[in-house]
């Protein structure tokens, strides 16, 4: 029996491929500029929810609402984990658009933009609270 060479090829393509494709799709990392959104900015988010200053949220073209990402400045090392709420950012070559108690966490409120690498954080592992047996 005769075995095409395009068809060893593509099996092994795929053996080395799959791998790296596995890997790249867990560890979901990127890294771009990253702005935050304006102080006196007021409004609500893509999400439903009222924008809150105060929380550590972004925007993200296509990532899921409620997914945390360990948003790190390379140069200083400072990270926050937020949670994505809204869509954006609409402006070309940046990544984020950060709330602004985000910002201040990164120190990044007087540069105005910054670059910045961020990761998906696997969510909290659910717990229940439980109420104590009577004795």
């Amino acid at each position: 029996m005769r075995v095409k060479a395009s068809t060893v090829a593509s099996a092994a393509l795929l053996f080395f491929l799959l791998p790296a494709a596995a890997t790249a799709q867990k560890s979901r990392q990127f890294s771009g500029v990253a702005a935050f959104y304006s102080t006196d900015y007021s409004g609500r988010t893509a999400g439903g929810q009222k924008y809150d200053p105060n929380k550590f949220t972004a925007a993200h073209r296509t990532l899921p609402f409620g997914t945390r990402l360990r948003v790190t400045d390379p140069q200083s090392h400072r990270s926050v984990i937020v949670v994505v709420n809204d869509r954006g950012p609409f402006t070309k070559g940046r990544v984020l658009d950060l709330s602004l108690a985000a910002a201040k966490a990164l120190r990044m409120t007087g540069r105005g933009l910054m670059k910045v690498t961020a990761a998906v954080e696997p969510a909290p592992a659910f717990t229940t609270a439980t109420v104590p047996a009577k004795p």
